[in-house]
């Protein structure tokens, strides 16, 4: 059975109706499999607490052990938080990236913040269905509603903002989403069985005060290998002057770039990973927001960005037997596609094909970022409603308008068939181009972009579903590192 999870275990824990069996689960327990690491949760009854299954604790007795496909639904049961292995900061489920039905739309938008900003009616209206069906439909997969999946959520946010800032508790407990002061000691009570006092107190070498004012330190987890030089050099080749820079030698280099979110503004800068960054699984982030309440959803833009949640062990089985992928894959079993911070600003950049022109858009239109320059960040990407009255290329010009009047969207909660049917009748925009916006602002994984020269599946057609995106990185020059 889990060979089965190395050729896909997106369709595995699918066929199984979302949650994991114990066979599986239990083997995966056993070698403390990192794979399986947000794709479900072990929960142990003689303890009362749930983890991620590669938790180096004992492993327990099979008899004592539930498996959960959501954090949530384990908390609901009665179950809190592993203080060894953090299972709330666990990557995303890669099953949530390739997933196009209503469950996986949703979580898109809850891990963006949805739910915090909008409520599970807003939640409901973007996806084209009732609260009931949403309700329903999640319930069922995940074993908890969006509330409670969001609930993990602003928990989560708490955590890190407890344990990385000195901001006064009350604070952060609206920072974080929650309504009140009341709610928010109840959840953290009863998901970490500790009061946020308490939480505070244990932050293992990163205490409050230890990072410069207004910055929030972050590691944000990956599972699997990662291939920082490919996603680094991209984004340096791609870099639009004054909305991003990448300074440092190749092995150290930092990415930063300006963020426009619900709340305000902000930046992020991300350290590609060293050694001790890369046997730990992670990549140091550190962002400065206008808004506290804009951290859920930052953390979740800078992850879609650097591909975070990928399942790299499914894309390397997949090509294992190809003549052509199989070696290029195996010389790069980390390869990730890069994704976008802010799908519109992504989509634009596609449709100009230059980051210089980028650049020169930006300039003359972008909002100047509040406060003053940055070092090399300067300003805002323009908005769409902004490009759309300006001189602009046509094709550029013409997207934006779509984009505007919301005749294409490109939100996490899209759906990607309409979209891609949308981007084909902007006049102007060729198919590749809108291929490169599924694949890059959509954070579409089976995404294959025609380009001259582009080798052909050996077998047939689908034989590279569901990570042609990937085959895509791997086979175009254009895209490789």
């Amino acid at each position: 059975m889990m060979s089965d999870f190395r050729q896909s275990g997106v369709a595995r824990k699918r066929r199984l109706g979302g949650v994991i069996d114990m066979e599986t689960g239990y083997q995966a327990v056993r070698s403390r499999d990192a794979r399986f690491d947000g794709v479900f949760f072990t929960a142990v009854r003689t303890t009362g607490i749930y983890c991620r299954p590669s938790c180096p604790a004992v492993t327990p007795k099979r008899i004592n052990v539930t498996f959960y496909a959501s954090a949530a639904a384990a908390q609901s049961a009665g179950y809190r938080a592993c203080r060894r292995c953090r299972p709330d900061a666990v990557p995303g489920s890669p099953e949530w990236d390739v997933r196009a039905d209503l469950v996986g739309r949703a979580m898109r938008l809850i891990r963006d913040g949805v739910v915090d900003r909008d409520g599970v009616a807003g939640l409901a209206a973007r996806l084209g269905y009732s609260a009931r069906q949403v309700q329903r439909q999640l319930t069922a997969e995940l074993g908890a509603g969006p509330v409670a999946l969001a609930r993990v959520q602003r928990a989560h946010t708490a955590r890190v903002l407890l344990q990385t800032t000195t901001l006064p508790i009350t604070e952060i407990a609206f920072a974080s989403g929650f309504a009140s002061v009341r709610q928010f000691n109840d959840s953290i009570r009863q998901i970490y069985d500790r009061t946020p006092t308490e939480l505070r107190a244990t932050a293992e070498g990163r205490r409050p005060g230890a990072a410069p004012a207004g910055v929030v330190p972050l590691r944000l987890a990956h599972r699997g290998p990662y291939d920082a030089a490919g996603v680094f050099g991209l984004l340096a080749r791609e870099a639009v002057p004054g909305v991003e820079e990448v300074t440092g030698e190749p092995g150290r280099r930092t990415y930063r770039r300006t963020l426009r979110l619900p709340h305000g503004v902000g930046t992020a800068e991300v350290d590609e990973p060293g050694p001790r960054a890369r046997a730990g699984g992670w990549l140091e982030c550190r962002l400065r927001l206008a808004d506290l309440r804009d951290l859920t959803t930052a953390v979740q833009r800078v992850r879609r960005l650097f591909d975070l949640d990928a399942d790299p062990e499914a894309v390397v089985a997949r090509f294992a037997g190809d003549p052509v992928l199989g070696p290029l894959a195996a010389a790069r079993p980390g390869v990730r596609v890069p994704g976008a911070a802010d799908p519109h600003e992504t989509a634009i950049r596609l449709a100009l094909g230059d980051p210089a022109r980028a650049g020169e858009l930006a300039d003359r239109y972008g909002d100047v970022l509040p406060g003053g320059p940055d070092a090399g960040l300067t300003r805002l990407f323009p908005t769409v409603q902004t490009i759309a009255g300006v001189e602009a290329p046509a094709p550029a010009r013409e997207l934006a308008a779509a984009l505007a009047e919301g005749a294409v969207r490109l939100d996490a909660g899209a759906d990607r068939e309409a979209s891609a049917r949308a981007l084909t009748a902007v006049p102007g925009l060729d198919g590749r181009t809108a291929a490169l916006i599924r694949m890059r602002a959509l954070g579409d994984p089976d995404v294959l972009v025609p380009a001259a020269g582009a080798v052909e599946p050996s077998g047939p057609a689908d034989a590279w579903r569901p990570w042609r995106s990937y085959a895509t990185r791997l086979l175009d020059p254009e895209h490789a590192a």
